[in-house]
């Protein structure tokens, strides 16, 4: 018996890490579905008024500044969501009766990669980045790196953030936190 007790817990302690995390949940990576978060960079079209049009940071409270209007909260909205949130503001603020506004993701949060890789820290998203193409872009994995699995941290539907088993083919979301886990032997 206590052969088979300090056998387990060899065994146990050699266990990967990061090999219980729950799997990267499945989603669809489509512009149209993207909630804009802080640290998002906008462009705001204001047709027919060049002074509302410009670029602006989603700021870390989850609003952007617009000229003449104020805040505008967007964060967790879509970009077509926030077109309604900011024509709704124009109006009511009586600057237009019938506004029109477009809006676009001009830069996506960064996404950060830390763990066994070259060099940790963070990288500019894009639209169809995986892990691979992340870690590539921190000088890849180093020497001591468990390389077909790592740890991403995202916001689950709450909000917060929860933990997750990710491949080498996982598509990333902008603010994602990837954690590259070193080999025990």
């Amino acid at each position: 018996r206590g052969v088979v007790l300090g056998v387990s817990l060899v065994v146990a302690a050699c266990a990967s890490p990061g090999a219980d995390l729950p799997p990267l949940p499945q989603t669809v990576s489509s512009t149209t579905t993207y909630k804009l978060g802080s640290g998002d960079q906008v462009r705001v079209t204001v047709f027919n008024d060049p002074r509302l049009t410009g670029e602006f940071r989603v700021s870390d409270s989850g609003v952007i500044a617009l000229p003449l209007v104020g805040a505008v909260p967007v964060s967790g909205r879509t970009t077509a969501e926030a077109e309604d949130a900011i024509e709704r503001a124009l109006r009511s603020r009586n600057l237009f009766n019938d506004p029109s506004v477009a809006v676009e993701v001009i830069q996506y949060r960064p996404v950060f990669v830390l763990g066994m890789v070259e060099r940790g820290g963070q990288t500019p998203y894009q639209p169809g980045m995986t892990v691979l193409s992340a870690v590539a872009t921190m000088g890849g994995f180093n020497y001591r790196a468990i390389d077909d699995y790592v740890s991403i941290t995202r916001p689950d539907e709450t909000g917060a953030p929860r933990e997750y088993r990710g491949e080498r083919d996982s598509l990333l979301q902008p603010g994602d936190v990837v954690t590259v886990f070193e080999r025990r032997f």
